[in-house]
């Protein structure tokens, strides 16, 4: 069986996503056999064809902007909300599958969805102020076979953060369309029992940058965050996973290795779901 993972490919760091696939690839591979195949997404039959999906690092404004001329932001809204495929979204690509999103005028941005959360847009400031910070990733010890993992050097440029975890209801649209400044996604069902099973009711924080923003703040940088969430920067809901920073621009592979390794078990998870859901209704 050959997994297909695409890689939105309309504007940002999809270049450098493909790189470190490879190389994350061949490293699953020389522990467990799987053939992958890597792929640049810029039509909905291309987006049609994978199995998985990565959304860069960039402009978020312009991924969405090209994603509607290219007809391929209600087929991106199908593949994550609809079909429940894994997604992965990295700092812009977070922004687009988020269901709320703050510091952004109505009509400025278009998001995707998928994930119950509010983001901050460009929550550390302006590019002047990227940086880069040692990050604690429990999940990777998976990877990394150790307890716990080594730190992993994230990337932060322009980065927004998770702002605030939303409850899971068919409500968020309408309780966050009444905040100032603040776009949401369109609602979507999962298409069948299947997609409900790749679904959860609740957003697993996988990491947190703790006390960056107050610095910043102190600085004056406006940078104000919901307190009770805290810097907030990877999460994951289902088949749905998010990070303010971006792992691609680093020559450490890790974060791809555990990724791939969750796309394949849910690939074929859905797969004996299936199978399954077939031989009920024959029989």
């Amino acid at each position: 069986m050959t997994i297909t993972v695409g890689v939105l490919a309309l504007q940002g760091a999809f270049a450098e996503h493909l790189k470190l696939l490879q190389a994350a690839s061949r490293s699953l591979v020389a522990k467990q056999p799987q053939t992958w195949s890597f792929l640049e997404v810029r039509t909905q039959a291309q987006l049609e064809s994978c199995d998985a999906l990565i959304i860069p690092g960039g402009e978020s404004t312009a991924i969405a902007l090209v994603a509607a001329r290219s007809n391929l932001l209600e087929p991106l809204r199908d593949f994550v909300k609809v079909h429940r495929k894994p997604t992965w979204g990295t700092c812009a690509g977070l922004i687009l599958l988020a269901e709320s999103a703050n510091r952004t005028k109505q009509g400025g941005q278009e998001l995707i969805g998928g994930l119950d959360v509010r983001v901050n847009r460009n929550h550390f400031g302006r590019q002047t102020e990227s940086f880069q910070a040692g990050l604690e990733l429990p999940f990777l010890s998976s990877v990394d076979n150790i307890e716990p993992p080594q730190p992993f050097q994230g990337v932060f440029i322009r980065a927004p953060v998770v702002e605030k975890v939303l409850p899971h209801s068919d409500s968020i649209q309408s309780g966050e369309q009444k905040k100032e400044d603040t776009v949401i996604a369109p609602s979507r069902q999962p298409e069948n029992i299947v997609a409900q099973k790749a679904m959860s009711d609740h957003v697993d924080v996988l990491a947190k940058l703790p006390g960056r923003a107050a610095r910043l703040a102190n600085r004056g940088l406006d940078v104000a965050a919901d307190p009770d969430a805290g810097d907030i920067v990877a999460v994951r809901q289902g088949n749905v996973f998010g990070t303010s920073f971006h792992p691609e621009l680093t020559e450490d592979p890790r974060i791809h290795m555990w990724w791939l390794q969750q796309v394949q078990e849910a690939v074929e998870k859905a797969q004996s779901e299936t199978t399954l859901a077939v031989d009920k209704m024959v029989n």
